[in-house]
């Protein structure tokens, strides 16, 4: 059978290539194919760092400078993995800001999905924060878990669940890379259903009409846009990545 005849495959292609969106959709519409596109290149390099991550508290920091010094190119892996995750919260804010000023929360079920998408987005990255075990991750962790302590009743028991133990053990940084490693993947799941719900729904457009009126095809049009916005992305990242950081450490 040719994929051509699946109505599956048809269907599919029909929402990704011939999805009706609104002529006059600015620049700022890039930074939702940017959130995705930094989603998988982030996934794609946590899979290149776990393979060398030790997750237990006598070797997680001695693992993550075994990466920097030791494995080729690790050095470049962990700080484009870092630098990344910054520049995926500019995209989401920027993201953000363009759905209130433009009223997109209007779209309930797509903004709430949002929502969602953020709060475990947060999540992935705290967890990710305390995975090197050195100062700042020891004392970060244990201010944000001891927060849920003002949860009446349920805070102590809520904080024991993710410590694993009613003291900093080994358990807690097993359980937060472990929550680190799976929380992409939902928040994958969940960045496909918000794509499900705005194919649904339709976007909305700078002048806040039906977004049906004068629409032109995704593809090539807004295709050839996001991926010349993708390639802005990787020119400023860049720049800020190799030059910011060769300049501040010419300054000390």
């Amino acid at each position: 059978m040719r994929w051509g005849r699946h109505s599956g495959f048809r269907l599919v292609i029909k929402n990704i290539f011939g999805f009706p969106v609104p002529k006059n959709l600015n620049r700022l519409w890039n930074f939702g194919s940017l959130i995705g596109f930094c989603l998988v290149v982030q996934i794609v390099r946590g899979l290149l760092l776990v393979v060398h991550y030790s997750p237990n508290v006598k070797d997680a920091f001695i693992s993550v400078i075994h990466i920097v010094r030791d494995v080729n190119y690790g050095w470049l892996i962990r700080g484009v993995h870092i630098n990344g995750a910054s520049m995926f919260f500019i995209c989401i804010y920027f993201h953000i800001a363009r759905g209130l000023y433009y009223e997109s929360y209007n779209l309930g079920r797509v903004w709430h999905s949002g929502v969602v998408m953020l709060i475990v987005l947060m999540a992935t990255a705290f967890t990710g924060y305390i995975l090197p075990w050195g100062q700042m991750s020891f004392w970060g962790a244990t201010v944000i878990t001891n927060m849920f302590r003002v949860v009446p009743v349920v805070g102590d028991k809520i904080v024991n669940l993710l410590w694993g133990a009613s003291y900093l053990c080994d358990a807690r940084l097993k359980r937060f890379f472990t929550i680190h490693f799976l929380l992409p993947f939902v928040l994958l799941i969940i960045m496909l259903i918000h794509l499900s719900l705005l194919h649904i729904t339709g976007s909305r457009n700078p002048l806040g009409v039906e977004s049906s009126c004068d629409s032109v095809s995704f593809h090539p049009f807004y295709v050839y846009k996001d991926v010349l916005g993708i390639m802005w992305y990787l020119f400023f990242f860049f720049f800020f990545f190799f030059f910011f950081s060769f300049f501040v450490s010419r300054s000390f």
